[in-house]
């Protein structure tokens, strides 16, 4: 029962021994420019912390020089880490082999002691839980600096301690949420790059057809081999294989621009999530302006379409972010004739030439331009072929953006159970029956 928790302070449980707050140094001691090196002790910011995880690809590193000075922030396998400082309120759980690394002074480990008082995968769903974030919210603005919790602030916040068996149940429920999410993303990332090397294989570089013209097995199914052409022709892209044609992308596929959205007060009941940049980027509609509901299907975004940005940041994703209105500056790409994967796969293959283009702009937020669609070609296979190659690449691309909605509902119904389970308002054994149903 929820009367028989314990509510105790970052300093209580301290100077019990249960949990350790500790920051990264500041002052003379933090690290140097000159002592950032590109293979060393990794120095997580906030910036590193990402969906729960520390990306260590991305962590600056430090040199041995530098860790040896560093006494505060060291951290181990297990800890939470928060961050304090500019960006407030981030959480990642460090996996328990990590390799070395130091916290920097905007960042926080949260490092549980005794386990049999206080579970560390339970700290890491509490310290996420809206009650937490309020404390947070209370305290970021204490000054007129940034947003700032310092660690004094730290070590005055409360933590909810349910009996040990019931904080490891709560961290069960949540853990096998988190788990199914990550192992959702790994997959995407894993198929995303096999179906980018697919294309790359089969529309760039023409492997199969180069294997088939020096007798060799092209390593396809056979009811896709034998549509695959074994000479090669002349064209505008130099040569393409024979009976293919040259497109450009705005040939087989529409680029439907955005609106400049009229934006709807917080009150209205007919509205709709803005689609820009930020949320391009971010792959949902969390804090999104709100935009008339009232606009033509084709500026309606839904999950699985093609979105891409032409301007600032240029960007293009399968849309799983949730329905909303396509903002100015984003198209929606779509074709009557090509497969989605193909739309996708084709901008992407022309990204960094777009991004290129864009950055040798003199305005302040460089873009493309319509003539730039045009100028971008592609070798087309003829008909049959095509939907040959969509039976084997359109079910290995749609299963990315359905996984990642389906990521979207687990975090939706974690995000919903957690703070009913922190408060005790929602029993264990409900929520277990919740996440086996979700699963």
């Amino acid at each position: 029962m929820a009367s028989e928790w314990r509510t105790a302070t970052v300093a209580d449980l301290q100077r019990e021994g249960v949990l350790l707050v500790e920051d990264g140094n500041h002052g003379e001691s933090r690290p140097r420019p000159d002592e950032f090196v590109a293979e060393g002790v990794a120095f997580i910011r906030a910036a590193d912390m990402d969906a729960g995880q520390v990306r260590w690809d991305s962590s600056s590193r430090i040199n041995e020089r530098a860790r040896r000075r560093i006494v505060k922030g060291i951290g181990v396998g297990g800890d939470v880490l928060l961050s304090h400082k500019g960006t407030v309120g981030k959480v990642a759980l460090v996996r328990a082999d990590p390799p070395p690394f130091v916290c920097s002074p905007q960042t926080t480990f949260w490092r549980a002691l005794d386990p049999d008082v206080l579970d560390r995968r339970y700290l890491y769903a509490f310290l996420r839980s809206p009650g937490f974030h309020q404390q947070l919210a209370t305290r970021a603005g204490e000054t007129d600096m940034a947003p700032y919790v310092s660690l004094t602030s730290q070590r005055g916040l409360s933590v909810t301690l349910p009996p040990i068996g019931v904080q490891r149940a709560i961290a069960g429920i949540i853990g096998a949420l988190d788990d199914k999410i990550e192992l959702n993303r790994r997959t995407n990332q894993t198929l995303e790059a096999t179906a980018r090397a697919l294309f790359k294989s089969w529309f760039v570089d023409f492997d199969p057809v180069r294997a088939k013209s020096e007798g060799r097995d092209p390593g396809l199914p056979p009811h896709l081999a034998d549509l695959i052409p074994d000479s090669f022709e002349d064209s505008e892209l130099g040569e393409i294989p024979a009976g293919w044609s040259v497109l450009s992308l705005d040939e087989f596929a529409s680029f439907r621009n955005g609106l400049a959205l009229q934006m709807y007060p917080p009150e209205a009941d007919r509205w709709l999530p803005a689609i820009k940049i930020a949320q391009l980027r971010a792959g949902h509609v969390d804090a999104a302006d709100r935009a008339s509901a009232d606009l033509d299907l084709e500026f309606i975004v839904n999950d699985g379409d093609v979105l891409f940005s032409w301007s600032g940041s240029l960007e293009c994703v399968l849309w799983a972010g949730g329905r909303g209105a396509l903002n100015q500056h984003l198209f929606k790409v779509t074709s009557k004739t090509a497969p989605r994967w193909l739309c996708y796969l084709g901008v992407r293959e022309h990204l960094e030439e777009f991004r290129q283009i864009a950055a040798g702009k003199a305005t302040t937020m460089g873009h493309i331009q319509r003539h730039h669609l045009s100028a971008a070609k592609l070798a087309m296979p003829p008909s049959p072929l095509l939907r040959a190659m969509d039976a084997h690449l359109g079910p290995l691309v749609e299963s990315t953006w359905k996984r990642a909605v389906q990521s979207r509902t687990l975090a939706d119904l974690r995000d919903a159970l957690l703070p009913k389970l922190m408060s005790g308002e929602l029993p264990v054994r409900d929520a277990e029956r919740s996440v086996a149903f979700a699963s």
